[in-house]
């Protein structure tokens, strides 16, 4: 079967179907190319032909290419992999081409025919990059629909002529929010924005499209472009508005970038220099700048775990065998801040909740927090009053723990205290059916300790949930030491109901994330007691591409939190603990009552309203700063190594199972460099040779904590990556 088919009415309009077998959305293959090149050039030679209809077979348009046909181009230049790319792309820009040039003239400007693209919903990436070459674009009305160029998103940007055409289009400032923030639209207001040029009701898109290419004429299907006297809307570089436009957005790109994402400044660069230029000539410099940053470690890395990797994952690539283990009834025990956020997404996805907590009261207010959240999506037009009402009808909150009975799934998330965890798993169970799975979230506490209260150890698992819920994208699986393969996927079944990335990592001290966070916040606070500038160690982590410093990072999670934290790792690690330097300089904020953000007092000071106004002056007066103090890339070395290395330990001793969530995790848990792909894939892009260079240094400077892994020596000594060897999701045991 064909990815596309083609059919000519009795009018003489073609038209073009666009349906992959066996896919919920279309994806551009190589395959899919040739097909549609070879039906657009059957039109374009059929004199009987007056026009062509571009559609799809299913709901949606297009999600895009596949981008495992970057690699086909790329291995097919063998050892010149920029040869292989730049020729894949000149073959996919001149196959537009000819779709916008459509057999005119090309002095005249007419006899050429009119091509239509009529969308019946979604159109991502090249699924709007071929819609963008064809003469009108109009869009079914379907709220649901996106329309868009989300690229940026993952490390690169829109390559077949989608950068060019739709700057040109718009102008490069009404065009920079779509470019470079990936940013999405509805139809309606994709229209408002001039992205597409009408929204017609669904039953007549067909309709619509067949009557405009009958009354098309020569005038309706030239681009602005192609007509002489055309001037870039906005101006080109080289007039005085467009000027100021482009020196603007160059320093809104590094402000927002630090210089660390290659993508967004090749777009700028090809947006700019295509400016200058006509048009076929732009779109070789757009082609020669995504050449440039397909090969880009850094965009391999980010596509690999942006895209692919976290695409696996939400599949079910770690799933063990069983039956479907779809979630029904859900209860959720605790209604605090974690509690009202699960509850939240898990009735947004359908999901019948039962929201428990010891006071009607503090029940009610769990459900409120829905109800908030649903209140700010109808003023922002994203949610109606019937999807608001449907969603709080899937919640009962109570005290009443009989009103568990009939569910599969129970997520605990009361107080991070062992024994009111043992004492509410206890008396829920009392209420479950005997192959209820229960779960509890937690973010340190061992999940094989836990369990011990349960009824069943096998049905027993820990679903460790970022804060807050309904924004991040991570949820951290644990299984304990006797959790059992059912429990397992009924916890992935279940995270991909609520639509987030799932990880499943085995029981240790803080698991992963934490394990890899911790590490990150006591160095930089470990940088500040050994008299670097704190204002050097906040800004080195943002200009290496932290989103936060580990000292406002600190703030926004509580300096209490981080001082209970380490007294009890001090407790169980006894003379092995390691951050006696560090404690000292939390434990003295605590007692100065500086215990972060909601203190308004850190290591930061706020206004009243909570504003954060600079870093806290005191610290320098109880840590004065150092006469000579550390080179930029030092300090980024010591803040990102420390989270790497303890990803490689994690590795090593077995808690993370899979390299893949490892990198995953990094960025969306806790937005390790997201330009780096995360932190195995930035040890890779260094080489573990470089590491281990990095490392010995380290050490020896600073001490025990930056030994290398023998993992990394031993990759470092066979001249291998981490990717090379377990990239295909082996784990260390079984290599």
């Amino acid at each position: 079967m064909t990815d596309f088919t083609y059919d000519v009415d009795a009018d003489g309009v073609a038209t073009i179907t666009w349906d992959v077998p066996g896919k919920s959305m279309n994806v551009m293959s190589l395959e899919g190319l040739t097909a549609l090149e070879g039906f657009i050039d059957q039109a374009l030679a059929d004199d009987a032909v007056k026009g062509v209809i571009l559609t799809s077979g299913k709901d949606s348009f297009a999600a895009g290419m596949d981008l495992n046909i970057i690699a086909q181009m790329k291995a097919s230049a063998g050892d010149n992999p920029a040869q292989g790319l730049m020729d894949g792309l000149t073959r996919i820009h001149a196959m537009l081409r000819k779709i916008e040039r459509a057999g005119m003239d090309p002095k005249t400007l007419k006899g050429g025919k009119p091509i239509i693209a009529a969308l019946p919903g979604t159109g991502l990436g090249l699924g709007y990059e071929i819609p963008l070459a064809c003469h009108r674009i109009i869009v079914a009305d379907n709220p649901k629909a996106k329309i868009g160029l989300p690229e940026i998103m993952v490390g690169i940007f829109p390559g077949a002529g989608g950068t060019t055409r739709l700057s040109r289009k718009l102008g490069a400032m009404a065009a920079a929010p779509f470019l470079l923030e990936g940013r999405l639209s509805d139809p309606k207001r994709a229209k408002s924005a001039g992205l597409i040029d009408d929204v017609v009701p669904a039953a007549d898109l067909l309709d619509e499209a067949r009557n405009w290419v009958l009354s098309a004429s020569d005038k309706d299907i030239v681009k602005p472009w192609d007509q002489k006297g055309w001037k870039m809307p906005g101006g080109a570089p080289y007039h005085p508005a467009g000027f100021m436009t482009f020196v603007g957005a160059s320093a809104m790109v590094n402000g927002k970038t630090k210089g660390v994402y290659p993508a967004a400044k090749a777009l700028l660069s090809a947006v700019y220099e295509g400016a200058l230029v006509p048009f076929d000539t732009a779109i070789k410099i757009e082609s020669r700048w995504f050449t440039s940053v397909l090969l880009n470690p850094s965009s391999t890395a980010m596509i690999r775990s942006l895209f692919i990797n976290k695409e696996a994952l939400e599949k079910g690539a770690n799933r063990p065998e069983a039956p479907d283990q779809t979630v029904k009834k859900l209860g959720v025990i605790g209604a605090g801040m974690m509690g009202a956020g699960i509850a939240y997404v898990s009735a947004q996805a359908g999901i019948e909740v039962v929201l428990i907590d010891q006071s009607q009261e503090s029940a009610d207010r769990g459900k409120a927090y829905s109800e908030g959240l649903l209140d700010k999506g109808i003023k922002r037009r994203k949610v109606t009053e019937e999807k608001k009402a449907q969603v709080l009808g899937q919640i009962t909150a109570t005290t009443d723990f009989a009103a568990l009975a009939g569910c599969d799934l129970v997520v605990e998330a009361v107080f991070e205290d062992p024994k009111v965890k043992a004492e509410t798993t206890t008396r829920a169970e009392a209420h479950l059916p005997a192959d209820a799975i229960f779960a509890t979230n937690t973010s340190t506490l061992p999940i094989t300790e836990l369990a011990k209260a349960s009824r069943s150890a096998e049905q027993f698992i820990g679903i460790h949930f970022f804060s807050p819920v309904d924004k991040m994208l991570l949820v951290e699986i644990i299984k304990g030491a006797q959790t059992g393969d059912r429990a397992v996927a009924k916890a992935l079944d279940f995270v991909r109901q609520i639509r987030k990335t799932p990880i499943v990592v085995n029981d240790a001290r803080y698991f992963y994330a934490n394990r890899c966070i911790l590490p990150y916040t006591n160095e930089g606070i470990r940088m500040v007691r050994e008299g670097v500038a704190p204002a050097l160690v906040e800004n080195a982590a943002k200009l290496v591409g932290m989103p936060l410093g580990p000292l406002q990072l600190t703030d926004e999670v509580s300096i209490d939190l981080g001082a209970k934290i380490a007294r009890a790792t001090r407790a169980a690690m006894g003379d092995a603990y390691p951050d006696g330097d560090v404690d000292e300089v939390v434990f003295w904020l605590e007692s100065e009552g500086r215990l972060g953000r909601k203190a308004n007092a850190g290591f930061y000071s706020y206004d009243d309203a909570g504003k954060r106004t600079g870093l806290w002056d005191g610290l320098a007066a109880k840590y004065p700063r150092a006469d000579t103090q550390p080179e930029l890339t030092e300090v980024q070395h010591r803040l990102l190594m420390m989270q790497a290395l303890e990803a490689v330990r994690a590795f090593e001793e077995g808690v993370l199972m899979d390299i893949r969530e490892g990198d995953v995790a990094g960025i969306l848990g806790w937005g390790f460099a997201p330009w780096s792909g995360g932190p195995i894939s930035w040890l890779d892009i260094l080489g573990a040779a470089k590491a281990v260079e990095i490392c010995d240094r380290l050490e020896a400077d600073h001490g025990a904590r930056f030994r290398a892994p023998a993992l990394l020596r031993d990759l470092a000594d066979s001249g291998e990556t981490f990717y090379g060897r377990y990239g295909d999701g082996k784990a260390l045991a079984a290599a």
